[in-house]
């Protein structure tokens, strides 16, 4: 000592000197906040780097002490061990409910005490929302009023309306983070009555006089037309009255010409059509299939008409090239021949001396056959 040398106490003192603000941080306990959904698992993990041979404790928000290390100090079966060493104790809370959020506490219990938070965060589904107000008809251009309610979400729930697909301003649909991209929803129809609409439609379309014809009052609306009242402009009493929609007239004539009005009523007012009854002659109207028929039935005669003409042409034609042969002196047509003996031929057409002014064939020939003398013969012998 004398010689300067460090007592050993003091050596300890020296080294330890610096060293307490590093042992602070080794043996502070670290945890991390948690986000659950009630009815699911929390699991709440604490861990130190250097435990000083002290354990770790996990405390509720009320303070009460769930696990000690790894021995059980509340007696609750929801919560259950995981891990538990001298650096780490883990512990899980099953069937979590809304009661269960809070701050948890981890303990280690070294001089001083030193702690951590764990923040439980417990987000409550929502329920199927509802809707409240006008379960009954509410009547043309007067206000409804209609409220979506939810319960049991937490945080709350954001509510937005739509109108089958498309959305409203202000069904019943929640946006919540528990719901983990899906949806709730509920439907509410809303009825409304409104004034009818009426017109009038004749069966058959274009009606002709000795003919049956039935006027269609067609009313449309919230509730449709229960009654129909028929009538013709310039008559003084009413053609009929009923909840038939339907004016029959079993034969019509000329004097069932003129305007009608059908007059369709509803809770919710009354509305007219009129229609314009002009009755046609009893003569047929031509259809669509005869004028079709007509149609066919002039391609198919030019046809007919074009063949005819080319077997004309074409009859003519052969008349006028009529082959004759001659035979030892005998005149016979090409189809009389029937033996291989010579036969010489003579091909006179219209062309021939002495056949342009010949009537016919045959004329034509026998004048030919005088002019042979002195013109060019065209022949031809058979064998």
């Amino acid at each position: 000592m004398t010689n300067g040398a460090v007592p050993p106490a003091q050596r300890s003192c020296r080294r330890a000197s610096g060293c307490g603000e590093a042992r602070h941080t080794e043996s502070q306990p670290t945890t991390s906040d948690e986000t659950v959904v009630a009815g699911g698992t929390v699991v709440l993990k604490c861990q130190v780097e250097d435990p000083d041979d002290s354990s770790l404790q996990w405390s509720n928000p009320a303070q009460q002490t769930l696990y000690f290390g790894e021995k059980r100090a509340l007696r609750d079966n929801r919560i259950q061990l995981q891990r538990s060493t001298p650096n780490e104790l883990t512990i899980s809370i099953t069937d979590v409910v809304l009661a269960d959020e809070g701050e948890y506490t981890c303990s280690i219990f070294t001089m001083p005490v030193r702690t951590a938070k764990a923040l439980v965060t417990v987000l409550g589904i929502p329920q199927k929302p509802q809707i409240f107000g006008h379960e009954q008809p509410i009547d043309e251009e007067k206000m409804a009023r209609l409220t979506c309610r939810s319960s049991g979400s937490k945080p709350a729930a954001q509510l937005r309306w739509k109108k089958g697909n498309k959305e409203l301003k202000a069904e019943g649909t929640e946006d919540h983070e528990s719901l983990q991209n899906s949806e709730r929803s509920t439907t509410q129809k809303l009825q409304v009555h409104y004034k009818p609409t009426a017109k009038i439609e004749p069966h058959p379309l274009y009606p002709r006089e000795g003919e049956k014809l039935q006027l269609q009052c067609d009313g449309q609306g919230n509730p449709v037309p229960q009654e129909f009242l028929w009538e013709k402009e310039g008559s003084d009493a009413p053609l009929q009255l009923s909840s038939d929609s339907i004016l029959i007239f079993p034969f019509l004539n000329k004097s069932d010409s003129g305007t009608y009005v059908c007059t369709a009523t509803s809770s919710m007012g009354s509305v007219v059509a009129k229609y314009n009854l002009d009755v046609s002659d009893a003569s047929p109207v031509p259809s669509t299939s005869s004028t079709y028929h007509a149609v066919i039935g002039g391609v198919v005669a030019v046809i007919v008409f074009l063949l005819l003409s080319l077997l004309i042409v074409l009859g003519h034609y052969l008349i006028r090239h009529k082959g004759v042969c001659v035979r030892h002196g005998e005149t016979v047509t090409a189809s009389r021949q029937q033996s291989p003996a010579e036969v010489m031929c003579t091909y006179l057409t219209h062309e021939a001396k002495g056949s342009d002014d010949a009537p016919d064939a045959d004329t034509a020939i026998i004048n030919a056959e005088g002019g042979q003398a002195g013109g060019d013969d065209k022949k031809e012998y058979f064998i």
